[in-house]
């Protein structure tokens, strides 16, 4: 790696990301620009993804072998044996002791540690832009986006979805994405957890955009839309600017409003703040929550929003024994003990929900391990064929009659189950009155849409 560029001394730099906000900020910020070196990327929350390389063909000319990505374990390591002078954070749904706890590795390991903010890497678009964005994995942002889709495909919008990345697979394919069919996921080969995103917006019609390069795929979306809805990640701040942002808080979480990075960035950003979940949470803490938006952002509109569950064939779920595998980074990262499928499986009233830990082979179990506060459920984990492999004899070992799946995917699509897949489905739905739908009415009024 070179130290110097066109006679200067570049200032050494390594991102820390879990292969995607990285991967955008440098594109924003560090791409051929010669004031700097990424020696690095380290990579977490995501198993499998370390130990390869950012391509050169997307790291552009200053990286003619491109840029290594190594373990966040390593990072002290690079720091010292490569001489960083900063480390910049990029990713996402982390507590803010957490994001402390590395800034001290960082520090003591002898670099500074860096924060890179909206302005400096959001994109402007040529249309207008609707981003929504959450506080917490799991709040209910992609439902939420399939609902405005649909409302705004009703008054004659045409409406493309760029969702936030997932380039798990390889990079120089991954470029640029453009999903409008299922079979554009085959050709793709996407994990589990990208199909959790895409299937449910393709299902209801959506053309969904993602990939690397978000430049590129903001200047191709907005050719054939009238309107772009960013469809976030975790709880991170959107990539492009928008006219208008949505942030969902979670009431079955009261507190995480302000204890998340950079979740609590989105709340004091947001325009209109939905209270997901009513109809499941208590009073008390929907109006908890309501009182802490009201503090960190009074000039924010706050509306109230559902997520009912139906389960598809619930007499087949009734006094049997049952499995319940759930969304993937709800109950990882997100923090949730269970998720819609255990809920919708025991208003079914089975005889017993069985604990998949019993039956968990090596690669999931380290899942457990990983995260202690899963209840008795199976997350839908398949960010490569082997993680895939063992989630699939997991639940072909488990000792139980049905599954009850609370993955946004068609599961028994995905991998070869021994036993009968029932779904449980949840969209969003106003609370009262149509709070929502009138903001956006007065939003598409002011742009004169």
């Amino acid at each position: 790696m070179t130290e110097k560029s066109f006679g200067k001394t570049r200032r050494r730099i390594a991102i820390a990301g879990a292969a995607g906000r990285d991967f955008h900020n440098f594109n924003m910020v560090y791409r051929d620009n010669d004031q700097f070196e990424v020696v690095a990327f380290t990579a977490t929350q995501i198993a499998g993804i370390a130990n390869r390389h950012y391509p050169p063909s997307l790291a552009g000319s200053l990286y003619p072998e491109g840029i290594p990505i190594v373990s966040e374990a390593q990072l002290e390591t690079i720091c010292r044996q490569e001489k960083i002078e900063q480390v910049v954070f990029s990713y996402s749904d982390v507590t803010h002791a957490q994001v402390m706890h590395l800034a001290s590795r960082v520090l003591a390991a002898g670099a500074d540690f860096l924060l890179l903010g909206p302005e400096h890497t959001m994109l402007k678009t040529n249309v207008p832009a609707i981003a929504i964005s959450a506080v917490r994995t799991g709040c209910g942002k992609s439902q939420t986006t399939r609902w405005l889709s649909k409302l705004l495909r009703q008054r004659g919008l045409r409406v493309a979805v760029i969702r936030h990345p997932m380039p798990y697979g390889d990079l120089e394919r991954q470029i640029v994405q453009r999903f409008a069919t299922v079979a554009d996921l085959d050709a793709t080969g996407c994990t589990v957890e990208e199909r959790e995103e895409y299937e449910p917006h393709l299902a209801a019609g959506n053309i969904v955009y993602a990939g690397v390069d978000y430049q590129l795929i903001v200047a191709k979306a907005q050719q054939e839309a009238d309107l772009i809805l960013w469809d976030g990640g975790n709880n991170d701040f959107p990539f492009i600017r928008p006219d208008l942002h949505i942030v969902l808080v979670d009431p079955l979480r009261p507190g995480h409003e302000t204890t998340h990075h950079p979740g609590e960035v989105v709340l004091r950003m947001a325009d209109i703040v939905v209270v997901a979940k009513v109809d499941a949470a208590a009073d008390a803490d929907i109006q908890k929550v309501i009182e802490t938006v009201r503090q960190v952002n009074p000039k924010a509109i706050i509306v109230r929003g559902k997520s009912p569950i139906e389960l598809d064939h619930p007499e087949m779920v009734r006094d049997r024994r049952v499995l319940v595998v759930e969304d993937g980074p709800t109950t990882t990262h997100g923090g949730m003990p269970y998720g819609a499928g255990y809920i919708a499986a025991t208003r079914a009233k089975p005889a017993e929900i069985i604990d998949p830990r019993r039956f968990a082979v090596p690669e999931i179990a380290a899942i457990y391990k990983q995260y202690p506060h899963i209840g008795s459920v199976l997350p839908a984990m398949g960010y490569f064929p082997k993680q895939l492999e063992a989630l699939q004899e997991t639940i072909n070992r488990a000792d139980a009659d049905i599954v009850v799946s609370g993955t946004p995917i068609d599961l028994a699509a995905s991998i070869a189950v021994n036993k009968p897949v029932v779904r449980a489905r949840y969209e969003y739905a106003e609370a009262d009155e149509p709070e929502l739908a009138y903001q956006i009415e007065q939003f598409l009024a002011r742009r004169e849409m």
